[in-house]
Order: C-alpha cells, then structure tokens, then sequence
C-alpha cells in the first residue's frame, strides 16, 4: 500500500523539504474538492512560520484555467474545470521555470474566485524562494503534457477524503460563490464528478497520500 499521512505529518515533510536549501517544488493533487487549497495554503503559513516570511509561496494550477470568454468559443463553459479547460502547456512550462529557480522572479498567475477568472502576474515567487507550492486536479493525469510533472516536482502529494465529504464541500463552495443548493449538487455531482472520476486512478503516480 501507498505510504498515508495525517495533514500534520504532511505539514512537517513540508518544512523539511523547505529547509534543506535548495528550491524544492511540490505538487499537490486531488479531486475537487479533496482539500488541496487547504492543505496547500497551511503548508505555506506553517513553513513560513516556523523557517521565516517569504520561504514559502503558493501557486495554484486554476490560474491556467481558460479564460470564460475562451471557453464560451470554444463550447465547454458548461464543464468548467475539465480537463481540456486549462492552458496545460503553459502550466508545465511554469513548472519548468519553477524548478530551474534561475530568474530573480517568476511571476505566476493566480485564480479569483469572486470573479470566476484567472488573473495574470498575481503571485511573485522570487528565486531565494525555498518552497513553491502548487495543487490542482491534474498534476498526475498520464495524458501529454501533464505526464511530465510527477518528473518535475520535487515531490507529489494526493489528497484523499471520503466521496460524501468531498460533495458536501463543493456543494457548500458552489453556494457560496452563487448558485442555489440544487444547481450547486447538480455541478458537484455531475460536472465535478467527472472530473474526479479522471483524477481518482492517479494516487498510484504520487509520493504520499494525504488524509484530508
């Protein structure tokens, strides 16, 4: 069986990582709403915390998400978060860039939830940066160019919950962000529930497995 860990053993790995001096980039994967952002943004505050300010940055996979007005051209709004929705090419090369850690600054793009749109050159990560990282869906999906990065990070992550937990938070976010309680089960289950059903085959590609 795959190692597991607690969220609290994954945030000391992560500090270890950030303290070994050199650029370390991990990869956070998941289904949606497997609580990858969350984990992602308590690593950064306890690596912070505890090694200093500034050593750790976040970077999200969402910020290449496709802009609304490209995926109303191209007729895939109404699945959101698929797959083919994301600049894929341009996230790897961002990866790349990362990991090289050569640039005084690499400037990521972010993704705004309020508005429902990525927002360029948002997220600074400058090269004395010990720890970058970066959670999405598809960070071990096999299909070109996402098979390059389990390669690229330094390590990868899978964040693992209970099917009924991971609804109930997608239905809580989707309210949250607008829709009503039947438009926002509806999008959890069966556009969000695709997607899932893509990500759940690689936890046999990640380092660790996440209890979320």
């Amino acid at each position: 069986m795959r190692a597991q860990g607690t969220v609290d053993q994954a945030v000391d790995r992560a500090v270890g990582l950030a303290a070994s001096g050199a650029r370390a980039v991990l990869g956070i994967a998941g289904a949606p709403g497997a609580g990858k952002s969350t984990l992602a943004r308590r690593v950064v505050a306890e690596v912070d915390a505890r090694l200093g300010s500034g050593t750790a940055v976040q970077v999200p996979m969402d910020g290449f998400h496709l802009a609304n007005s490209a995926l109303d051209a191209l007729g895939r709004h109404d699945r959101k978060g698929a797959i083919d929705t994301f600049d894929a090419d341009g996230y790897v090369a961002l990866v790349r860039r990362l990991v090289d850690a050569t640039e005084p600054v690499v400037w990521a793009p972010d993704f705004d939830r309020r508005v429902d749109e990525p927002v360029a050159g948002s997220i600074a990560v400058p090269r004395d940066t010990r720890l970058v990282v970066s959670e999405g869906n598809y960070l071990l999906d096999e299909d070109t160019p996402w098979s390059a990065l389990p390669g690229l990070f330094t390590e990868t992550w899978f964040c693992a919950v209970a099917d009924t937990v991971r609804v109930d938070r997608l239905v809580g976010r989707h309210m949250r962000h607008g829709r009503d309680h039947e438009a926002a089960r509806s999008w959890a289950v069966e556009v969000d529930g695709v997607n899932a059903a893509r990500v759940a085959p690689t936890v046999g590609r990640a380092s660790w497995t996440i209890l979320t």
